[in-house]
């Protein structure tokens, strides 16, 4: 099977143009099931970019094709990421919500001279599998690190951790016992749950029986995330004084009209908030908008995926249009600009994104002076910056 992979490859490489007349860029996510809404950010991200700056660089067309994977499938991901370079030809490979599903696709990439531009995936070693990834969104490193300091600073001194047993989530227990217990405080313990986990009244009762004065929580962004926060609600840890620490998977957008009132007063800390204020976010969420169809539904992988565009662009513009993975990557290592989360910079050595983190409080717009927000929404409010963090979990991956 790989041999006739390589040979298919082969033959498409020989076969590719110096000056392709149409880009193929092929995004592979969760555009169906219960992830569906996370792949219409992706979607949403995309055409926000193409609206605003068009779907030609130089004289070269460029063209998205779609793959779904509904929910973490790494053998569907490389199967379906094999067809793209090999049916399709395309140039470039994008998207990737899960870190499986992205780690599964990274030893093909050389053959097929592809760069991979991760616009979700959040596990800090995807970028040391092959030197043709580039990452736009951010790991869970890199949001759960601030976190634990917050934590610690706001008088808590014991915690327990409760994360999905998967990459990020493994990455987010060992970010924030990191942090944590530098700081001077202690993790009680530290509980793993399935991905499929969709029953957390246990695992309430157990953070109740811990005796922690807090909690900290990792899961992938979607239906998951929006059980935990109501369950933690509705078996009483807020009300009994538990504080909520978690990066901002756990409050995104598209989550918080469901939360209600039950969301407000919980921190988070993230590289993005739709309420981010600045020239640039407000033009992004309004063509974003557009292109999603709801506002209400805007969330943190569509600013990911935007981002991606804009690397992917200059790596088209730095390569004439030309196929060459090594050359479309080093031409953006160093790369920085101005994203609509704020100010960015692609790491030349990691391949990672530099950025802001912010710490957020969900609060209700009720003053009209938020922006991209209307009277009576919930958003996630900024109210510190952690400046130019780069993504701490590399160091741990060495």
């Amino acid at each position: 099977m790989k041999k006739l992979f390589l040979a298919a490859i082969a033959a498409v490489v020989v076969g590719t143009s110096a000056y392709a007349d149409t880009i193929k860029v092929g995004v592979i996510g969760p555009f169906s099931g219960p992830f569906a809404l996370q792949g219409k950010n992706f979607k949403a991200g995309i055409d926000a970019y193409m609206a605003v700056n068009g779907n030609t660089v130089g004289s070269d067309t460029v063209e998205i094709v779609y793959r779904d994977v509904p929910q973490a499938d790494p053998a569907q991901s490389k199967a379906l990421a094999q067809e793209l370079i090999v049916k399709e030809k395309v140039q470039y490979l994008a998207g990737f919500y899960f870190t499986p599903d992205a780690m599964a696709v990274t030893p093909i990439l050389k053959q097929g001279n592809v760069p991979m531009v991760i616009m979700n995936a959040a596990t800090s070693a995807i970028v040391t599998k092959s030197p043709l990834v580039v990452r736009t969104s951010f790991t869970t490193w890199q949001t759960s690190t601030p976190i634990a300091k917050v934590a610690f600073d706001a008088g808590v001194k014991k915690v327990i951790s409760v994360v999905s047993d998967y990459g990020p989530g493994i990455d987010a227990e060992n970010a924030f016992k990191a942090g944590f217990e530098k700081a001077g405080g202690q993790v009680v313990e530290a509980i793993r749950m399935p991905l499929a986990t969709n029953d957390f009244s246990p695992i309430m009762q157990r953070i109740k029986d811990s005796g922690a004065e807090g909690v900290f929580a990792f899961l992938p962004s979607g239906p998951t995330t929006l059980g935990f926060v109501k369950a933690y609600n509705d078996n009483g840890l807020k009300a009994a004084g538990i504080k909520f620490f978690a990066p901002g998977d756990l409050t995104q957008e598209s989550d918080l009209p469901a939360l209600g009132d039950a969301a407000l007063g919980i921190q988070t800390t993230f590289h993005y908030a739709v309420s981010h204020d600045s020239p640039e976010n407000k033009a992004f969420v309004e063509a974003a908008t557009k292109a999603i169809g709801n506002k209400a539904e805007l969330s943190f992988p569509a600013v990911s995926a935007y981002d991606g565009m804009y690397v992917i662009y200059k790596m088209i513009e730095a390569t004439g249009g030309k196929q060459d993975a090594e050359k479309a990557v080093d031409a953006v290592k160093g790369l920085a600009w101005t994203s609509p989360r704020g100010p960015v910079s692609i790491d030349p050595e990691s391949r990672h994104i530099t950025q802001n983190i912010y710490l957020r409080e969900v609060v209700k717009a009720d003053d009209g002076t938020y922006i991209n927000a209307d009277d009576g929404t919930y958003i996630n409010k900024e109210v510190q910056t952690f400046e130019k963090q780069g993504d701490p979990g590399l160091a741990a991956v060495k």
